[in-house]
């Protein structure tokens, strides 16, 4: 198959660096969402300043400078879908930042887990072809193998319940069916997403920190569909309050890094 054809070479015939300049005093940790709505509350709480954009054919996402507790942070959306994400964060990889948190919703495969609950991939079964230009063929990545304690430690003192397990990322929302739904809960998945797997094999090919988190919305584990709070402004001011505790994780992670 055509993406069995990995190419290592860590250049190409033009790079992020050709298209994007790096901008001074970027911030070095983000944190990036995949909803205008959302993120457009959380710029009505820090007030940014725009500093950057990311662009394409179809309009721009504007890139925010926010600081919280000290430490100055890039606040920006990311677009669905992981070919359309991994271009956005390479350009802003480019820009200067170094860490990012990111997090978005996803479909439950477990009706157990309850809406808006929190997940935590482990892996995620790589159902997309994005990553495999970043990262040899396999089945599955491992994900969030570095700061995954302290996650969990942050949601435990702020009361979150959570899930930690496998993900499956997929191009093809309007093809998750039926057997390939219990297909991958056969396979270990508790959700189904468009970015996990492409995200971290960027990661690991650029050497970057990535964090991601998900929080539930429909469910797929049913004999009929149920959107939940998968709409975009459905139970927002809970969905904010996400927003929040992601800002909260990437300013613990800087203050790491300070502390060496």
């Amino acid at each position: 198959m055509i993406l069995e054809d990995f190419d290592k070479c860590k250049t190409s015939t033009f790079d992020p660096e050709e298209v994007i300049n790096v901008i001074p005093n970027f911030p070095k940790i983000g944190v990036s969402c995949f909803s205008s709505k959302l993120l457009e509350k959380l710029d009505e709480v820090f007030k940014g300043e725009v500093i950057a954009r990311i662009s394409n054919a179809n309009g721009y996402f504007p890139i925010y400078k926010i600081n919280y507790n000290g430490i100055d942070m890039a606040l920006f959306n990311s677009p669905v879908g992981a070919s359309a994400c991994v271009v956005a964060l390479e350009e802003v990889f480019a820009m200067g930042l170094e860490k990012l948190v990111i997090y978005g919703t996803c479909g439950v495969l477990d009706s157990n887990i309850s809406d808006l609950s929190i997940i935590i991939p482990s892996s995620a079964i790589r159902d997309e072809g994005t990553s495999y230009h970043y990262a040899k063929p396999t089945d599955e990545i491992s994900v969030n193998q570095k700061y995954k304690e302290e996650f969990i430690k942050l949601l435990d003192e702020h009361n979150y319940s959570y899930t930690v397990g496998k993900t499956w990322t997929t191009d093809a929302p309007y093809r998750e069916t039926r057997d390939k739904v219990l297909k991958r809960k056969n396979q270990g998945c508790i959700c189904v997403e468009m970015e996990c797997s492409a995200i971290f094999a960027l990661a690991n090919f650029r050497e970057k920190e990535i964090f991601q988190f998900l929080y539930s919305a429909d469910n797929l584990d049913a004999a009929k569909w149920d959107q939940r709070s998968l709409g975009n402004s459905d139970k927002l001011d809970e969905k904010s309050k996400i927003g929040l505790l992601a800002i909260e994780f990437a300013n613990e992670i800087a203050k790491q890094k300070n502390r060496k």
